[in-house]
């Protein structure tokens, strides 16, 4: 399925290159002149996302790739030919620039991760949990979310097999492992590394410590009173074991480690290296070497974990698979959605613009936004909007402007939690989880059911100490 949506667009690219160019408004400026309807699409997916596996889950387990590709192209095909050229180059910097780069990652990381497996008489006991919770989030910010979220997961789910009440479970492991751990390091969250590769200092990011930290104890409070009342409403008790505590496929911590080093390296020379051409996209020749070498590493791990570990860590490719196909139909429909916000004051949505002025509005319009966009092209919306609109460089967003650039970073990372699409690990999670046994809620479900309870009043409490 995903050569078949390569294919069309590609059919869009020769049709666009075909046919006589209309007046070319050039990329930067192509959101100005954009519409809204041209976001139905990115609603018709996510709409899909939502009610599909509540109406029709067969249908939706065996065909989600298709109802995807059907959104992305019918974004694609009206785009290319109102826009022609500029909505091929916008589509091809979409998938070159942002999709293909974040889908290697995730592939590296969850390969390289599922290798490693954790066994042991875990029982799944309220102070064993936040323990799982605590270490994930503490290392989220310099293996990634997605590495964090990859190595701890299964163990987690198979430490708390006895357990009845597990949805819950899985959810604050969302809210914590895949989105607020990786808020110290640009190597724990896309937005944050986004911002390192446009000049804000690689230890900045740990000013979001204190709004992280404040996050972190009332949710794990909360976890912790909630795990405990659910442990002793359980029936059953922990099957006795006498298996010693023991983690298999350590070398994979190697390829790990490169991983990590190669996507920092990146950033580090990027300038130094160049750039390179690919379609009319200009890209750093360090991007692309970093995704080389994480392919690289993902092989190797294949090559050196021997299958059998792989099964018993219970591993399979359906989770990539599903974020691969869905995302590839998110990311090209939400384009027109990216561009109008770039434009600002003068897009569809400039009425966004206009509501941005103080740092409680970009803590919340970013994070509101980032729960259903891709956090990491909102990220960068809403940094170089604030250096416009205050007339400030990055140096200045660092200092004078530290606050602003706190709002920013915090909305961007802590709420991607909101939704299963805010962050690519939420989905992935749900969905190894749900291979588990797991009852996750639905789309709609998670946000009303968890995330206006939760993460909503947590946010006000973060914005009382320091966004107002």
């Amino acid at each position: 399925m995903g050569m078949r949506v390569l294919r069309g667009l590609f059919l869009l690219l020769l049709v666009a290159l075909a046919s006589p160019a209309l007046a070319s408004s050039g990329a930067a400026e192509l959101g100005s002149h954009m519409g809204l309807l041209l976001g139905i699409p990115f609603a018709g997916i996510l709409l899909s996302i939502a009610l599909c596996p509540l109406v029709a889950p067969h249908f939706w387990h065996h065909h989600f790739g298709k109802i995807s590709a059907f959104w992305g192209l019918s974004l694609a095909i009206p785009f290319v030919v109102m826009y022609r050229m500029d909505a091929v180059e916008a589509i091809l910097h979409t998938y070159i620039i942002e999709y293909i780069p974040f889908i290697i990652l995730l592939w590296a990381l969850y390969t390289v991760a599922g290798g490693i497996l954790v066994t042991g008489s875990l029982s799944g006991s309220p102070l064993v949990n936040v323990g799982f919770l605590v270490i994930g989030t503490a290392i989220a910010s310099w293996v990634g979310t997605t590495g964090a979220a990859m190595l701890l997961i299964r163990p987690f789910l198979k430490a708390n097999a006895w357990r009845k009440q597990r949805t819950y479970q899985v959810v604050f492991f969302i809210f914590l492992v895949c989105n607020i751990g990786g808020a110290l390091t640009p190597l724990g969250d896309p937005p944050l590394f986004l911002g390192f590769l446009q000049g804000v200092d690689f230890f900045w990011t740990l000013n979001l410590f204190k709004p992280m930290l404040l996050v972190s104890v009332i949710l794990l409070t909360v976890f912790f009173v909630m795990d405990t009342y659910y442990y002793k409403k359980e029936e059953g008790a922990p099957p006795e074991s006498d298996e010693k505590f023991k983690i298999e496929g350590l070398h994979n911590l190697i390829f790990l480690v490169g991983i990590i080093v190669s996507v920092l390296c990146s950033g580090i020379f990027a300038k130094d290296m160049g750039k390179w051409h690919l379609w009319g996209i200009e890209r750093n020749v360090a991007d692309y070497a970093r995704d080389a070498f994480l392919i690289v590493m993902g092989l190797l791990s294949l090559r050196t974990t021997k299958q059998s570990l792989r099964e018993r860590n219970e591993f399979t490719w359906f989770p990539i698979v599903e974020v691969g196909y869905l995302f590839a139909g998110i990311f090209v429909t939400m384009t027109p959605v990216i561009l109008i916000l770039s434009a600002g004051k003068a897009g569809a949505l400039s009425f966004v613009a206009n509501s941005v002025e103080s740092t409680t509005d970009y803590f919340w319009v970013t994070g509101l936004l980032s729960s259903f966009l891709d956090n990491a092209p909102t990220y960068l919306v809403f940094l170089k909007g604030s250096m416009g609109s205050l007339g400030a460089t990055v140096g200045d967003m660092m200092t004078t402007h530290g606050e602003t650039l706190l709002a920013i970073s915090c909305g961007a990372v802590f709420m991607g939690a909101n939704s299963y699409i805010g962050n690519a690990p939420n989905f992935m999670v749900r969905s190894i989880a749900e291979e588990g046994g797991v009852a996750m809620p639905s789309f709609f479900g998670y946000i009303l059911k968890y995330s206006l309870v939760f993460l909503v009043p947590t946010f006000v409490v973060v914005t009382y100490f320091f966004f107002l």
